[in-house]
């Protein structure tokens, strides 16, 4: 399992995680990556990112961005941890 850095904690997450499996009262949730002035201001301040994803397509958008520090996937999507990454970016 990769991990990532929660922001500024000092502690790392899953990259990948099933909603609930990370605490999230420190971090910035957003259901997409298409605010990049958010992204930008909680990664400069050292808030955790963590963005929900539903689809792979979802999941790669979100792990691009170095800000983000998990994509939270519902419980009924869990297969979405299994993810192969570098296929899905770079094809294969």
């Amino acid at each position: 399992m990769r991990e990532r850095w929660f922001g500024a904690t000092g502690r790392r997450v899953p990259e990948i995680a099933v909603e609930g499996e990370v605490p999230l009262h420190e971090a910035l949730v957003l259901d997409g990556v298409e605010d990049l002035e958010a992204l930008h201001e909680a990664h400069e301040r050292g808030v955790p990112v963590v963005v929900r994803a539903e689809t792979p397509e979802q999941v790669r958008d979100a792990l691009a961005r170095p800000e983000v520090a998990c994509a939270l996937v519902p419980a009924d999507r869990a297969d979405l941890r299994d993810l192969d990454l570098t296929a899905l970016t770079y094809g294969g």
